[in-house]
């Protein structure tokens, strides 16, 4: 099936277009806020541990929320997600002088938004069949990265027009917005997960999946360290754009790869398209290590997104063929907790060692990372057949 006709099935545009709109904060939030708190006269050091607020508590919500959707069905919990995570960003919209203020919504803004991006993914196969996934999780791929290209330019486009507070209050009500439209849609309101799904390890009493994570967030780490060297690089080697043109070359990139990878057959098993997926960008970014002169750094920095999505792709199908019944959300949300923590930390990392060393050795050191990624994901893949198996979550009792 093409996009076209992906996108022409009953639902799908209201239930992906709302949740790209209510996804556009995950790329606006911390930008606006930064500008923002700057602009009230606050110090990077109180910035950081804000954003790092918003970060953390993002990570630790996402499963809590996705596992009450998996047992609750996925409207009630969206709705109150947004309308509580919505009302922590305007806190800081509205008082970005007080820091208790800011602390409490950045905290707010995190643990409550709405898991949208596993909402949507538990309902692909309702929306368009088992036979489809692969293109739909292609599809879903590739407008992520249509977020993070849209959603920083809506925050430029903003304060050039309004006070930084403005893009604030516009990404609270984006997250509102966009999750009233997805969680309004019949497929949301009428999902409801698998029986199971008791056990309070949830999906993470699967091997399978804890290795996959694992070498999800060594992934992360590599894209991570791209945000630090590729800052470095701009200041060694002039180039229009600077670091924003090398990061929106990877963004393109991860736009080809999901594309090239939706319309494509492949006979590999999807733990092993996982372990090459993940060694081609290890390779990639070891590229970036060698801090090449600028016509070779274009088309580098362009193949480290080529196959970060071809990766988060098979990734998806993997989660949705092995979390136990009734986690599959949930499941989805550990998938972006793993990935989130490797990026921050890749980001400490490549900080670190650039400091020390300079942003080639900062590089390599994240290319490692990607490296130790991928040895978890051939691990995966190594798995017997039975330890890879969905198994049934034990009803509490």
């Amino acid at each position: 099936m093409s996009y076209a006709a992906l996108l022409g099935r009953p639902a799908v545009p209201v239930a992906l277009g709302g949740a790209l709109l209510g996804r556009l904060p995950t790329a606006m939030t911390a930008l606006a806020m930064t500008l923002t708190l700057r602009a009230h006269g606050a110090g990077f050091r109180f910035i950081g541990v804000a954003t790092a607020v918003l970060a953390v508590a993002g990570a630790a919500g996402g499963p809590a929320l996705s596992r009450l959707a998996d047992r609750r069905g996925q409207t009630r919990v969206l709705v109150a997600g947004a309308l509580v995570s919505a009302g922590g960003i305007l806190l800081v919209a509205l008082a970005p002088a007080s820091r208790p203020a800011v602390l409490a919504g950045a905290a707010l803004a995190g643990a409550a938004a709405p898991p949208l991006e596993p909402c949507l993914r538990a309902l692909w196969p309702v929306l368009v069949g088992q036979e489809n996934l692969q293109r739909a999780y292609a599809l879903d791929a590739a407008a992520q990265e249509l977020v993070f290209i849209g959603g920083p330019l809506l925050v430029s486009a903003t304060v050039a027009l309004a006070p930084p507070e403005a893009a604030v209050a516009l990404s609270a009500a984006l997250c509102l917005a966009g999750t009233l439209v997805m969680a309004g849609s019949r497929p949301s309101r009428e999902w409801r997960g698998s029986p199971g799904g008791g056990d309070w390890l949830g999906p993470l009493r699967s091997r399978a999946l804890i290795l996959l994570f694992l070498g999800l967030a060594g992934a992360g780490s590599a894209i991570g360290g791209l945000n630090i060297v590729a800052v470095a690089y701009a200041e060694r080697h002039p180039l229009p754009g600077g670091a924003g043109t090398l990061l929106a070359l990877s963004a393109c990139g991860a736009l080809i790869g999901a594309v090239l990878y939706g319309r494509s057959r492949w006979s590999l098993a999807p733990t092993a398209r996982a372990v090459l997926f993940g060694a081609g960008l290890t390779v990639t970014y070891l590229l970036v290590a060698l801090m090449a002169p600028v016509p070779v750094m274009v088309p580098v920095c362009l193949s480290t997104g080529f196959f970060l999505s071809p990766l988060l792709v098979v990734s998806f199908s993997l989660v949705d063929a092995l979390a136990p019944a009734g986690t599959v959300t949930e499941a989805f949300a550990w998938l972006i907790t793993l990935l989130t923590t490797g990026t921050a930390l890749g980001s400490a990392l490549a900080g670190y060692v650039s400091d020390l060393t300079g942003p080639g050795p900062a590089a390599a050191a994240t290319a490692l990372c990607a490296l130790l990624g991928t040895g978890f994901l051939l691990l995966c893949h190594r798995l017997p057949e039975s330890a890879r198996q969905r198994s049934e979550a034990p009803v509490a009792g």
